[in-house]
């Protein structure tokens, strides 16, 4: 692996990993809705996923993984229900609820990074982009094929997780400046909830 095709592929994450999507969009509405804090636990939950998904290709298990529509579909509604599943849970929480969740006790954000991992692993298309975007940086027929993906894999969650810290700080202090301002910090909850609900459906529609 040439220092060259190193440089390429970093920059080439970095592009997709700013460029908008869902885990993008999940980050900021946690950091608008429940702030810095949380946003940045889910964001760490997004990315250790990134070492699923590097082992699975590195180890084969995505080629199978895109050659199953059975397999494909499972993971894909597995995924889409889990998000769903958080948009009814976050309208229950907003029931009954006096303070912003922003400032709800530390434990109540932990669960955060197991959802922003559930959420990487079980989206299919992050699987296979994995399985067509790595080995494109992978020397061909090099016996050093597994160790080249994990370094891949390394760098692309250590950029990772640098770009959506900063996403997650900025989203929580834009949701500091408006929790301030009563007329709109009632529309966080409600505003967390149609976004998770509007991932979900758009997970459930992907095609293989």
């Amino acid at each position: 692996m040439f220092e060259a095709d190193l440089l390429y592929f970093l920059g080439a994450s970095i592009i997709l990993t700013i460029a908008p999507g869902p885990d993008n969009i999940f980050v900021v509405t946690q950091g608008i809705s429940r702030g810095k804090k949380a946003a940045v636990l889910t964001a760490l939950g997004m990315c250790s996923g990134v070492s699923v998904h590097t082992a699975a290709a590195a180890l084969g298990v995505s080629a199978i993984f895109y050659s199953s529509a059975l397999l494909f579909n499972m993971v894909k509604y597995a995924g889409a229900g889990y998000l769903l599943f958080l948009a009814w849970k976050t309208l229950q929480k907003r029931k009954g609820e006096e303070l912003p969740e922003r400032y709800l006790p530390t434990r109540d954000y932990l669960p955060l990074f197991r959802h922003g991992f559930v959420m990487n692993v079980c989206n299919p298309k992050v699987a296979l982009f994995f399985l067509a975007f790595f080995p494109q940086f992978v020397v061909p027929g090099t016996e050093s094929f597994l160790s080249e993906m994990v370094i891949l894999g390394g760098i692309f969650m250590l950029q990772a997780v640098l770009i959506f810290t900063v996403i997650a700080y900025f989203s929580g202090v834009i949701g500091d400046w408006f929790i301030k301002r009563s007329r709109v910090s009632g529309f966080f909850s409600w505003t967390a909830a149609v976004i998770f609900a509007c991932l979900g459906i758009r997970l459930a529609l992907v095609q293989q």
